[in-house]
């Protein structure tokens, strides 16, 4: 009896371990007690509490738009797999602690329909003070656009059938849920003005969630860290997107941009023979 009980705590107190691990592919995100690897707030240029991790700007590169993903094929089945209800606040979240955009309500669908019905309203109602300023002429246009993609959202078995080999039996009821989220995701963005796509980066993470093996400890130990069934893909998702915005942010630092002789879109280099 006190081998079984000492396994199952051994168990236990390397689950927890593991599950507050996040690893990107620019090396382990530590969130302390964040559910996410966008921490802390934004206001303006002053950025609170951000991820020690996050690339910053000296000075903002021009406006942005970032979509929200909602009209995606992707977001139906993500939403649906890890209970991540948006992700866009978080990207814009890090973008506007970053400093290197501003950000317009462009490009989130839901956001803009009801800043434009708070606009109509103020505007022609004839409700509002007189000297209110809502006539027409001072939304900020947007000069970029950037486009979230999630590539791969998918579940590995690697680490269970380590975990059942150490622990032996009882090892492998708990290795049979054990699963390694991986997640590979893009960020897009494009001159709004011209087309043209800026720049385009990847990220990664990895992140482990313990379903059903839990209950191997019974149910009030499962009850109370049921959390971390769920919580580690979102976890490797939205890490994964720092790292794409990390990336993307180190090579906008260094932007240059691509030049056609003769301009572009006048027929480029590659001609076709006669």
């Amino acid at each position: 009896m006190f081998k079984k009980t000492s396994l199952h705590l051994t168990v236990l107190a390397a689950s927890l371990v593991l599950a507050g691990c996040v690893t990107t592919g620019g090396g382990n995100v530590s969130t302390g007690t964040s559910p996410t690897a966008a921490t802390g707030a934004a206001g303006g240029a002053t950025s609170v509490n951000a991820n020690a991790n996050l690339e910053r700007c000296d000075a903002p590169l021009g406006t942005l738009a970032v979509d929200d993903g909602r009209d995606k094929e992707w977001y139906g089945s993500f939403g649906k797999t890890t209970g991540v209800t948006t992700i866009e606040p978080l990207i814009r979240l890090a973008v506007q602690q970053s400093n290197c955009f501003v950000i317009t309500s462009i490009g989130g669908a839901r956001t803009e329909s009801k800043i434009s019905a708070i606009t109509d309203k103020q505007r022609n109602s004839g409700e509002f003070r007189a000297g209110s300023k809502q006539q027409k002429g001072q939304r900020v246009a947007a000069d970029y656009y950037m486009e979230p993609a999630i590539i791969i959202n998918d579940t590995t078995g690697g680490m269970a059938a380590g975990v059942g080999g150490l622990f032996g039996k009882a090892g492998a009821v708990l290795g049979g849920a054990m699963e390694s989220k991986a997640s590979v995701v893009t960020l897009t963005m494009f001159d709004i003005r011209s087309g043209v796509q800026i720049a385009i980066s990847e990220g990664n993470s990895t992140s482990t969630n313990f379903g059903a093996a839990l209950g191997a400890f019974g149910s009030k130990a499962a009850g109370g860290l049921s959390g971390f069934s769920r919580t580690p893909e979102g976890k490797a998702t939205v890490a994964a997107f720092m790292d794409a915005y990390n990336n993307m942010v180190i090579s906008l630092r260094n932007y240059k941009a691509q030049e056609v002789k003769g301009g572009l879109g006048t027929g480029g280099q590659l001609k076709v023979g006669k």
